[in-house]
């Protein structure tokens, strides 16, 4: 990647916003929180569809308010698959993992 200055103010040139995180060594943590803000998003969709209260659906996970606050929390990246699997359950919907191949560059 090229990189110049322009009135002070460094610009890269010539890359793909994927290698500017390569280089800033942010890559993983920036597509979790990505994926982690789509499943959020997708979870209070499916909440506000059926009209099930966050009370409503900690009771029927069996778990805490404030577990299930974590869960939908974009920016929380640390909950296990087994917990988004079972709140997708329980708003009938199912999760949906893939592994693709990492874009060649």
């Amino acid at each position: 990647m090229k990189t110049k200055k322009k009135n002070g103010v460094v610009e890269h040139t010539g890359s793909t916003f994927d290698s500017f995180l390569e280089e800033e060594g942010i890559r993983e943590e920036v597509e979790a929180v990505a994926v982690k803000r789509v499943i959020s998003w997708q979870l209070a969709e499916a909440m506000r569809k059926k009209k099930k209260t966050k009370q409503a659906l900690a009771k029927e996970l069996n778990t805490s308010r404030s577990q299930l606050d974590r869960l939908l929390d974009p920016q929380n990246i640390a909950v296990s698959l087994d917990t988004i699997t079972r709140a997708a359950r329980a708003l009938g919907k199912r999760l949906i993992i893939r592994i693709a191949d990492a874009k060649a560059g």
